[in-house]
């Protein structure tokens, strides 16, 4: 079991992973050429990289929050083995390991509703039917972000599974917001469109300390690069422009960041060298 832990002024948070994917390392990395992506994340023979299904649990004085969940245990045999899913031990049985039941968590925070970011939200309940994995949690996601997984485009509706995120909805666990929003004392979901038009990151402040969960802002640490940004996101001029933005406040502010999909790092800072940035690994 793989668990990063960090204290972040009065907050305790925890690097949790799914488990691992696979997927087109050039899709990943969009116009940057192989001969330079695979220094980072070499690719294996069908041209895919490694990838974390990371989450982050976050405990505040009162609330457990839940950041992402995975890729979850319910999909066709034949999805997993496309992908060529590793899920050991999994979400919930990771969160267990760290004495948390499911029926802990307080909110859940999906950055989008893309398969890989929320298939842990729900599972098969005793008669087959989908239903929510965290019981008294509410699931934050942007309202938006929430409309177009209902009618997605042709290009995109692989991408979103509705037995993932509808049952939220008929269990009454569904909160819908329509930009940024304090959801728990220091824990707020800031808008960062790009990847999806109205995807969120999510900000962490404790005293003067601050970590950023990016989302697929920002992947991997070998995305830290401005252009290395993936073939899947519908605006990618707009997640350039988010990139320079976030990781000049980060360095200014010191930032802590979180990654959603590096195999490696949960957690790591971003600095500038010689008008580059560069990836830096939390000690």
């Amino acid at each position: 079991m793989t668990i990063d832990k960090i204290s972040l002024g009065q907050l305790d948070i925890f690097g949790l992973r799914d488990g691992f994917f696979f997927l087109d390392g050039g899709a990943m990395f969009g116009v940057v050429p192989k001969m330079l992506w695979e220094k980072k994340l070499p690719a294996d023979e069908k041209n895919r990289i490694k990838l974390g299904l990371n989450s982050v649990l976050i405990k505040t004085e009162k609330d457990l929050i839940l950041v992402e969940t995975g890729i979850g245990g319910d999909l066709n045999p034949k999805f997993y083995d496309y992908y060529s899913v590793e899920r050991k031990p999994g979400l919930v049985l990771s969160l267990e390991k760290l004495g948390y039941k499911a029926e802990d968590i307080n909110f859940v925070i999906n950055t989008h509703l893309h398969f890989d970011h929320c298939g842990g939200n729900t599972y098969k309940g005793e008669k087959g039917e989908d239903v929510p994995t965290f019981p008294k949690a509410r699931y934050i996601i942007q309202k938006g972000e929430w409309e177009y997984a209902l009618n997605p485009s042709e290009r995109d509706k692989p991408s979103y599974l509705e037995q993932n995120f509808l049952p939220l909805e008929r269990h009454g666990l569904l909160q819908l917001e329509d930009g940024d929003k304090e959801i728990s004392e220091g824990v707020e979901v800031i808008v960062v469109p790009g990847h999806t038009s109205r995807h969120q990151c999510v900000k962490v402040s404790s005293g003067e300390k601050v970590l950023f969960f990016l989302g697929d802002l920002v992947p991997t640490s070998a995305h830290v690069g401005l252009s290395y940004i993936m073939s899947y996101d519908l605006s990618p001029q707009e997640t350039l422009e988010s990139k320079k933005r976030y990781f000049e406040q980060a360095i200014e502010e010191d930032w802590i960041l979180a990654f959603n999909h590096d195999p490696d790092h949960f957690f790591g800072k971003v600095r500038k060298v010689n008008d580059k940035y560069t990836f830096e690994p939390l000690s």
